[in-house]
């Protein structure tokens, strides 16, 4: 199973990023998790097959209505868990 880190910088924490990136990674039927970060960024732990995953990435370029999504930066990688759902932490 393939596994993506993706790091989102911009306007993207208090716009619901992470809410709706969990709703659209649950609709794509990915597992993993997103958080926000204390410098200001949004990273993201992201599993299921490639093609999801890369709909997911597309989607994150633009991200709810209210974000600025400035870099958006990829790391693909084997997974190294197994998650059975999509979360956000907090």
């Amino acid at each position: 199973m393939l596994q993506c880190v993706i790091i989102v910088q911009g306007k993207v924490q208090g716009v619901f990023y992470r809410l709706e990136t969990a709703k659209a990674a649950g609709e794509l039927g990915l597992a993993g998790w997103i958080k926000n970060e204390p410098t200001g960024s949004v990273k993201i732990i992201a599993q299921g097959p490639a093609e999801d995953l890369k709909k997911l990435i597309k989607w994150c370029h633009s991200g709810p209505p209210l974000a600025k999504v400035v870099k958006v930066e990829v790391e693909w990688e084997k997974a190294d868990k197994n998650y059975k759902r999509f979360i956000v932490k907090y």
